[in-house]
């Protein structure tokens, strides 16, 4: 499968933005329509793609918060209004949707693009889509596992025949339009699960880490998993990304004394749905400080960001910008600060050999 950046080591990095269409603010503090924050998304890609950002994704969730549930429709319409910049999923719940119909979506969009799709397809972390489409959670497993064999089969060799428990079959049937075969980089996202690293090997496929808390350098054995899960079904070096959160702005106090806020409120929501203690300021600020929340200055971010990429030997690095409720005006502040400053500072300091034991970028 072709992507778009190879390894950290062998080519360019991959810099993008993922969105999540978590519902804005204007300046007043008047919350946006939904209507206003699927044009603002737009707005935001097309502001990314003059400021330096190499790719921009789309979630897909079924909340009432989050405007993303037709992410393709709004990569099209992104599509119609960029030139260069790439434009994916930051996740498709494959769980729940049908392969053929997302093959169809995905060509089209690439057709439409001139070649600047790209998917990320996971199992779903929140699992509104389930009841919402017919589906049991108890088939999670199932569902995901059938429906990434008949996808990646699409992608690769048509005309397809398959067989499975959680659709009709296919024989030798072509589902237009037509693409080359992994003309369109397509990437498995997980959250921690050696089972999803193993399955990301054994189709072939690039991997995607979702890493919310923590140092990122913790998921070093999972990628070190999946390299030799590579090696040993006799697949190529594939690529590793990071999809972490962040802001940006002018100082490191600006930037966390704005986060924080609506930081603390999403997480106390999403804590009290599934049963979790929300951070304390404490504990947020460790993550600031060491962790995977990318939310300061650009020259505090930028380093923060190469020792990432260094510590995982990563191809790609997404920051998701985006948290409910936070004004317009500050979402645009920090996309232009990523593209403008940040972006090319890590390059610059990837760019750098550290001597052994020497911490580059860090006063």
């Amino acid at each position: 499968m072709t992507t778009a950046a190879i390894g950290s080591a062998q080519g360019e990095i991959e810099f993008g933005l993922n969105s999540f269409g978590e519902i804005a603010t204007d300046p007043s503090g008047r919350v946006l329509s939904d209507a206003e924050t699927v044009r603002l998304i737009i707005e935001e890609a097309e502001l990314a793609e003059p400021v330096g950002v190499d790719s921009f994704s789309i979630g897909e969730h079924y909340r009432t918060e989050m405007m993303d549930s037709a992410n393709q429709v709004i990569l099209a319409a992104i599509a119609g209004r960029t030139e260069r910049i790439r434009l994916g999923t930051s996740v498709t719940v494959l769980s729940t949707q049908d392969p053929v119909r997302l093959y169809a979506e995905a060509a089209t969009l690439d057709a439409a693009s001139n070649g600047r799709a790209q998917l990320i397809l996971g199992r779903a972390s929140s699992p509104e889509s389930f009841p919402l489409f017919g589906f049991d959670m108890a088939d999670y497993e199932t569902l995901f596992e059938e429906k990434l064999d008949l996808f990646v089969k699409l992608l690769r060799d048509q005309p397809v025949s398959w067989s499975g428990t959680v659709r009709s079959a296919l024989t030798e049937q072509y589902v237009k339009p037509a693409i080359e075969p992994g003309a369109i980089p397509t990437w498995v996202g997980v959250g921690g699960s050696p089972q999803s690293v193993v399955r990301a090997a054994r189709y072939g496929l690039p991997l995607m880490l979702a890493i919310i808390g923590g140092r990122p350098s913790r998921f070093a054995p999972l990628v070190d998993l999946y390299r030799r899960a590579l090696g040993e079904l006799g697949h190529p070096a594939l690529p590793v990304g990071e999809h972490s959160l962040g802001l940006l702005a002018a100082t490191d106090d600006e930037a966390r004394e704005t986060h924080w806020p609506y930081w603390r409120r999403t997480m106390e929501k999403i804590g009290r749905e599934r049963g979790f203690h929300p951070p304390t300021r404490s504990s947020y600020d460790a993550d600031v400080r060491t962790g995977a929340l990318f939310v300061g200055s650009p020259q505090s971010v930028a380093p923060r960001i190469a020792d990432a990429i260094r510590d995982l030997g990563l191809s790609r690095f997404d920051l998701k910008y985006d948290i409910l409720h936070l004004p317009a005006d500050l979402r645009a502040r920090s996309i232009e600060l990523y593209g403008r400053e940040v972006i090319p500072r890590v390059r610059e300091l990837l760019a750098v050999q550290p001597e052994p034991g020497e911490v580059i970028g860090h006063v």
